[in-house]
């Protein structure tokens, strides 16, 4: 019988915690169940085992990501949507470094599909990205730059990486701007 008050949501928000606290890494069927005060076994009437948990978090804070990224570009588009929605990605990234990092995983293919917040997030991004006349390959090639430039901005933030002594943001800043030009003048495949 599953013990009372756990729950697969409070265990995933509970190791979403975990995770920025500690990093996802962190992230163990041990650790939460020490959070909870019970044995690793009371939690597996709730998660399957780590990789699940860990997919669930990963879910969990797609969702979360988007939902900052949705409320950013929000009647927005060109420039001002593209810098809303780095803005917000970059946020979300350093503010919650545990989830940010379960965003990164590789998540099963099948989950992806059946998961709203990943739907919503190709909506969006997609959505932004048709502003500047992308279609397909174009907008499966332009999402990949953008992804690697926030994603790999952010790492390097992170942990450090900017040693020089111009600030960062502005630098993030002159990032945003150079995409924009890089999308507004696309090469177009033929």
């Amino acid at each position: 019988m599953p013990r009372a008050g756990l729950t697969p949501d409070r265990l995933v928000a509970a190791a979403a915690d975990l995770a920025d606290e500690v990093g996802f890494d962190g992230v163990t069927v041990s650790a939460l169940a020490r959070r909870f005060g019970v044995k690793d076994a009371s939690l597996y009437s709730h998660v399957r085992n780590l990789q699940d948990l860990r997919t669930r978090v990963a879910l969990l804070a797609g969702g979360e990501m988007i939902d900052r990224i949705a409320e950013a570009v929000a009647g927005r588009a060109g420039k001002d949507a593209l810098a809303a929605f780095a803005d917000a990605y970059r946020e979300y990234a350093l503010r919650h470094p545990g989830r940010y990092a379960a965003t990164q995983i590789p998540v099963d293919q099948d989950l992806v599909a059946d998961a709203p917040a990943f739907r919503r997030t190709a909506e969006i991004t997609y959505g932004m990205l048709r502003a500047y006349g992308l279609e397909e390959p174009d907008l499966t090639d332009a999402v990949r730059l953008l992804r690697s430039t926030f994603h790999g901005y952010c790492a390097l933030e992170a942990g450090g990486g900017f040693g020089a002594p111009r600030d960062v943001r502005r630098s993030w800043d002159r990032a945003i701007d150079a995409l924009h030009i890089a999308l507004t003048h696309w090469p177009r495949e033929a």
